[in-house]
């Protein structure tokens, strides 16, 4: 018996991308959907994994794989019970041997025909359950198959059952990094030859190449064996704003060999360009491939020619041996800015009533704002409560922060609010968030402020005017338009209750990003908001307001992981209980 540990195979959504890239790992398989009372989660991993052939001399050569658990809670709350997964290694007998990992400890035994986690809880979101080393049994042939079963149990919970198939010997296409000109200015294309070798025991038939693109770079060819999703959607958790290019090429790709484009593509930096990636892979093409690429999207045909590459006689068709050298990325820099705005606003009322405050910040551009890597929030922005009025509701995203403690998540009551935005933050997005504020004195021209700044305190480093980063909400003021100078938004007031909504409920509109369901709120009618430089910071700069965290990322980090799939994982537990 083998004792092994899981590792954390399926990255922390934020901060380790930045150091381990955007991952793929051959396409990604889930057991279908159970119907049951009991909350149901779903076990995958990789629909096939190849495992190298048995050497004549030395060590086998170990693949991964890599099994996962889905835990689809719509509340965010996971799963807190014992769970047991199993692993059915019967169907494998004579074709590979499940390995210990490379790390050890008591969370995995592997027992003969069978391997057994044990694990506390399940996060929710797509999280990992354990990753293990495969290689090819002694006396295996090449071509020899067979399938593993997962299974997991815990009270009150149904697990669909995972299948994955492992062959031996498969493809393996490393692809070539590009020598990239990183450094661009809005406008700036340049060629993307892709190239890449197949260093596997067995041809490719076909070639699904894979494009994934930010929303500041463009792909201006528009190939006839190509489909495209176009622009991003605009929900800023939908793969902050990723394109999508799918290109099948036929034939025979042999071991051995090397292939390119026969023209190569072009990779543009948009107007809208200041930090982004640009994501290139090749696998074996294949119905499974192509689905698990799309992931839910919809696509549109290229008009083009074809794309082409060097094509040779038939073969059988295989896994990929490694498929973790499959993709290449590269992140370019383009010399541009964008312009954030605060937004203020004016309301009205009399001792005793409740008014709905609107503020927030727009993106005037032309750049759009994202922390593809790291994950953390792009801007923050502080409201500062108007004298004569007390926060009884604030939009679940900010936290009261005051002079004795600094910061208190989910304090009411408090005289100033920090807000931390998303990872990415749209050209032309506009986000405005409500707080509910009860009237306890009247005081003419009772002034709040809202200062728009980088996460960690510091001034936005792409935003040309600085100036206008501040603006004012103003209660009960003598004239109109005194909640500051520039353009206008529409702000919000209400009396005897509250307008606009709950108390920090969530509102719609463009996606901005200052917490989930908070971008673009509509506001009270018959009411107004002003934006710009109505208010400064003592010094010329935003004050600081004590240590801004990072947003945690749930759907704020993206893996092109499990065949190009574009999705975010939740971490690991550290500890266990």
């Amino acid at each position: 018996m083998t004792r092994i540990s899981p590792r954390t195979v399926l990255r922390r959504t934020a901060g380790r991308l930045a150091a381990a890239g955007l991952l793929a790992a051959g396409s990604l398989a889930v057991g279908a959907p159970a119907h049951a009372a009991d909350p149901v989660l779903t076990l995958g991993g990789p629909a096939e994994t190849a495992v190298h052939p048995y050497p004549a001399t030395g060590s086998p050569q170990a693949s991964a794989l890599e099994i996962t658990v889905h835990n689809p809670d719509p509340d965010g709350a996971g799963y807190e019970g014992e769970v047991t997964y199993t692993l059915d290694l019967g169907g494998i007998e004579g074709v590979a041997v499940l390995a210990p990992a490379e790390d050890t400890g008591s969370d995995c035994e592997i027992d003969g025909p069978r391997a057994v986690c044990h694990d506390h809880g399940v996060y929710a979101g797509l999280g990992a359950v354990a990753d293990f080393d495969l290689v090819a049994a002694e006396g295996s042939e090449e071509g020899a198959t067979g399938t593993i079963e997962v299974t997991g149990s815990a009270d009150g919970v149904t697990f669909t059952p995972f299948f994955t198939r492992v062959t031996v010997g498969g493809p393996d296409l490393v692809t070539k990094r590009l020598p990239f000109e990183r450094n661009l200015r809005p406008g700036d294309a340049q060629p993307a030859p892709i190239t890449f070798r197949n260093q596997g025991t067995r041809a490719a038939d076909g070639v699904l190449l894979t494009l994934r693109y930010s929303r500041g770079l463009e792909i201006p060819e528009r190939y006839a064996n190509c489909v495209y999703n176009g622009e991003a959607g605009e929900d800023p958790f939908d793969a902050f704003a990723w394109s999508t290019a799918l290109c099948s090429v036929e034939g025979s790709f042999e071991p051995g060999a090397t292939y390119t484009l026969g023209v190569p593509l072009s990779v543009k930096a948009s107007e809208r360009a200041y930090h982004d990636t640009f994501v290139y892979r090749v696998a074996e093409d294949g119905p499974a491939q192509r689905s698990a690429q799309r992931a839910g999207a919809a696509f549109r045909e290229g008009t083009g020619p074809e794309l082409t590459l060097t094509k040779a006689a038939a073969s059988a068709r295989g896994a990929d041996l490694a498929p973790w050298d499959n993709q290449q990325e590269a992140d370019f820099r383009t010399e541009n800015t964008a312009d954030f705005v605060a937004v203020g606003g004016t309301g009205e009322g009399a001792v005793g009533d409740t008014v709905t405050a609107r503020v927030g910040h727009r993106n005037d551009g032309p750049a759009w704002i994202g922390n593809i890597r790291s994950g953390e929030p792009v801007a923050t922005f502080e409201f500062t409560v108007p004298e004569g009025t007390e926060v009884t509701g604030k939009p679940p995203s900010c936290q009261a922060v005051t002079r004795e403690d600094r910061q208190v998540e989910g304090r009411l009551g408090a005289e100033r609010y920090l807000c931390s935005s998303s990872m990415t933050v749209r050209d032309g997005a506009e986000t405005i968030l409500p707080f509910e504020l009860k009237i306890t004195d009247v005081v003419p021209d009772a002034a709040g402020t809202v200062l728009v700044r980088g996460p960690w305190e510091e001034e936005l480093p792409f935003d040309p005017e600085p100036a206008n980063n501040a603006a004012r909400w103003v209660l009960n003021g003598d004239a109109p338009g005194s909640g500051g100078t520039g353009g206008t938004t529409e702000g919000s007031s209400g009396t005897g209750g509250s307008a606009g909504g709950a108390p920090g409920g969530p509102t719609d509109g463009a996606s901005g990003g200052f917490g989930p369901g908070t971008a673009g709120a509509p506001s009270a009618p018959g009411s107004t908001g002003t934006s710009g430089s109505a208010v400064s910071a003592p010094g010329g700069s935003l004050a600081s307001t004590g240590t801004v965290a990072p947003a945690a990322a749930g759907a704020a980090v993206a893996a092109l992981a499990a065949g190009g799939v574009l999705y975010a994982t939740t971490r690991r537990r550290s500890a266990r209980g």
